[in-house]
């Protein structure tokens, strides 16, 4: 038997493993036929797409029978709208936002959680240290001038009970990170405690990180894939294929960090290697699946209790989050 036979068999095997391994219902994939699969990112490439790169880079989405095409954004609330218009097979966006764009009438859902827990913290300097939420009282914190993020504050100022006319909320749009450097404001609510904070203590900083989760915000997954609803028949055996894909590149993430980030630095020379590094460390726990849970796992009771609120805050109509996210195309589910 020739080389190269063995090699397409090796392909062929390979591939109906993925498959099977990612709880993949029936279907033949044939080596050498990947077909093209859209992901749009929610922001520039960076540390909290390290499992996507891996994978690329590990060419588990051509054993499974995808040829991944990347792209990136110009403004955060595009790629919603591209997967809803049906221009990309997948999005990746935020809980909130998914959710916003449902109440809207948008046909999304979510396929899964990229990411388990909140990333948007409250972020100060050393001067003034806030290390708990009472000391927000006569402070000025800057946002990026989104609704749920001024719900944020309302709610940790509520629980710290905190007078919230005491404390001035100015929109610095983007400019997070600058406007607390050069004491705009004396803390911004919107960065992320594993890249902003990451970026702050790099550079000597000495930031002090209150996570939402902890100071009265129910928790939610930051990052989640979003399909959409409509296409979910049609298009369910190839996102199935992907999550099990991706699952496999946050895995090689786990075992050889410094190896896997080689992905998305070399596809991104931009990047600056070191952020990169310690934001995917300090990451990692919250790339990974519950206890017992399949990877990118979306828990029922806290998708509900995190609709719940945003209902209770006025930002959306609904009160819960059913049909919202479907755990059906994770690893081993749904068949």
């Amino acid at each position: 038997m020739s080389k190269r036979l063995l090699a397409a068999l090796a392909a062929l095997i390979a591939a109906v493993l993925l498959a099977a391994g990612c709880g993949e219902k029936k279907q033949t994939l044939k080596p050498g036929t990947a077909t093209s699969f859209g992901l749009m990112l929610d922001f520039f490439p960076n540390a909290d797409h390290a499992g996507i790169y891996a994978a690329k880079q590990a060419g588990y989405f051509n054993q499974a029978g995808l040829d991944l095409k990347i792209r990136t954004p110009n403004d955060p609330s595009l790629p919603i709208k591209e997967v809803a218009a049906g221009r990309v097979d997948l999005a990746i966006s935020y809980e909130p936002e998914l959710l916003r764009a449902r109440d809207q009438g948008l046909h999304v859902v979510a396929v899964g959680a990229l990411v388990q827990k909140p990333l948007t913290s409250i972020i100060s300097l050393d001067k003034p240290a806030i290390t708990r939420a009472s000391q927000l009282a006569g402070k000025k914190v800057g946002t990026a001038g989104i609704d749920y993020q001024s719900a944020y504050l309302k709610t940790i100022l509520e629980r710290a009970h905190v007078n919230p006319e005491s404390v001035q909320e100015k929109n610095v749009g983007f400019n997070l990170v600058s406007s607390l450097a050069s004491h705009k404001v004396d803390a911004i609510l919107g960065g992320y405690w594993n890249y902003e904070g990451v970026q702050l203590a790099l550079a000597k900083r000495h930031p002090h990180v209150l996570k939402l989760d902890q100071v009265g915000v129910p928790t939610y997954n930051e990052l989640v894939l979003v399909a959409n609803a409509d296409g979910l028949e049609q298009n369910g055996p190839r996102i199935r294929r992907f999550i099990g894909a991706l699952a496999r590149g946050v895995s090689y993430l786990q075992r050889d960090q410094a190896k896997a980030l080689e992905g998305l630095l070399k596809t991104n020379p931009d990047l600056d290697p070191r952020l990169q590094q310690e934001s995917v460390k300090v990451t990692m726990p919250d790339f990974v699946a519950p206890a017992g849970k399949p990877y990118g796992w979306q828990d029922p009771t806290e998708w509900n209790a995190f609709a719940g609120w945003m209902h209770q805050t006025g930002i959306l109509k609904n009160t819960s989050a059913t049909g919202a996210f479907t755990n059906e195309f994770l690893p081993g589910q749904g068949l």
